[in-house]
């Protein structure tokens, strides 16, 4: 297992307060966030918001928490907002993505909470990591559409990268005592510089006996549901998670089980195996948020209510656990936990996945891109349930066919323009496919 970057430093672990900037602070990750930075008193600094198009949300936290500079999308708002904002406080207002390049990149910032979501936050992400920067990644689709690049970020960086998603920081839970215990010290990292090899990650030595990692999926609102029920489902069916509080995209997500299938990219990317090293078992309760399996036969797991205010609290409090608000689970009160195989003949979003990271060269680009805008299309009234998966898969078999005119199907994309070329030829096939359903 090679993890994808070093951990932090120890300058930045002793650091009061931590410097950070919140991009996506309007979104459900990010108010999370500074829910939990709220009850930690004077341990950090929250030097930059980004919040999209939520101008009155971005205000009131802006008004609270008086960054230094705060980011939005669309430049044409910067009026609304500064007439929103108190009298004698003027940050720096940086609209469109640039904007939150910069923002990811500024000096004053230690650490960077990624929680835009979808594509949309690649371009801020690499910045972050290009920088240096300690990143909290909730941003799934960043490892999905450029692993490999990002891991390349943090080996000419020395940048840091920790899971936010439940499922890889459970993991990381699990795994952080040898982790810890086999990081590059101070002395090696500034050897690995020299050598330009900072920031590649380390392996866990073979003794730690790691055969694999289980991701949990909660089955969404609609487990045990036959193909023809799902042929009837309804958008604000599919909104309605059993278990967690989320934006429309993550829940749509989670109900076909394209969330976990970007998951398990996500998992290959941060710990370095293989895919064939990597499962998901349904987990209804949601209460265990990943395991990992090891050669003796035995298993770590990480167990805790659903919410999100725990992976947050423990990626910005690294390596100290700090308050997060989150109520303790009551063991007690379990009836039972249970464990069942995913039904991917209804669900074959979690295959789709599996085989374009397997294909690799772009698919998993396509992927991530198609079902973005098959997701829209299904919130919009436009395709039904079953569709979604439907068209990724003809998206994924139509761009392995070699029709892609800008792109090269047979090798990997080498930089963010060319991954973002290739999602956008990506979005504008599976639009024409849309209208034409």
């Amino acid at each position: 297992m090679r993890y994808i970057s070093c951990l932090p430093d120890e300058g930045w672990q002793s650091a009061c307060p931590r410097s950070l900037a919140i991009l996506g602070s309007t979104g459900s990750i990010g108010r999370y966030a500074l829910d939990v930075i709220r009850r930690q008193g004077e341990r950090f600094r929250v030097a930059a918001l980004a919040g999209a198009r939520n101008i009155p949300l971005l205000a009131q936290q802006a008004a609270e928490f008086r960054p230094d500079a705060i980011g939005l999308l669309d430049a044409s708002q910067a009026p609304q907002l500064r007439k929103l904002l108190p009298s004698g406080y003027s940050p720096d207002i940086m609209a469109g993505q640039q904007g939150y390049e910069a923002i990811a990149s500024l000096a004053g910032i230690s650490t960077v909470l990624s929680a835009q979501v979808g594509a949309a936050g690649l371009r801020a992400t690499v910045a972050a990591a290009m920088a240096g920067k300690v990143i909290a990644l909730a941003n799934k689709e960043s490892l999905v559409l450029a692993g490999g690049l990002i891991r390349a970020c943090c080996a000419a960086s020395g940048a840091s990268i920790l899971p936010v998603d439940s499922e890889h920081n459970a993991i990381f839970q699990c795994l952080a005592p040898g982790m810890i215990k086999n990081a590059p010290t101070q002395s090696r990292r500034q050897e690995n510089a020299a050598e330009g090899t900072q920031g590649t990650g380390f392996c866990l030595p073979p003794d730690a006996g790691i055969s694999r990692l289980i991701l949990t999926a909660s089955g969404g609102p609609f487990y045990g549901w036959s193909r023809a029920e799902l042929a009837k489902v309804t958008a604000s069916q599919a909104l309605r998670h059993p278990n967690w509080s989320m934006g429309a995209k993550i829940s749509i997500d989670s109900a076909t089980l394209m969330n976990k299938g970007l998951e398990l990219i996500e998992a290959h990317h941060f710990y370095g195996l293989p895919m064939a090293c990597l499962d998901v078992v349904v987990h209804r309760e949601s209460i265990i948020h990943s395991l990992v399996a090891f050669t003796d036969g035995s298993y770590l797991a990480q167990l805790s209510l659903p919410d999100m205010r725990i992976p947050i609290a423990y990626c910005l409090g690294w390596p100290e656990r700090i308050n997060s608000g989150a109520s303790t689970l009551d063991l007690a009160a379990l009836s039972s936990l249970s464990f069942t195989c995913p039904d991917e003949a209804s669900f074959p979003c979690l295959a789709l996945a599996r085989q374009a990271q397997e294909r690799g060269s772009g698919s998993p680009v396509v992927l991530n891109a198609a079902n973005e805008e098959a997701v829209v299309a299904f919130l919009d009234k436009r395709i039904g349930f079953p569709a979604i998966a439907e068209l990724v898969g003809r998206a994924l078999a139509d761009y392995a066919s070699g029709i892609y005119s800008d792109y090269d199907s047979s090798r990997e994309p080498e930089s963010v323009e060319e991954i973002l070329s290739l999602d956008a030829e990506a979005r504008i096939r599976m639009k024409e496919v849309i209208r034409g359903t």
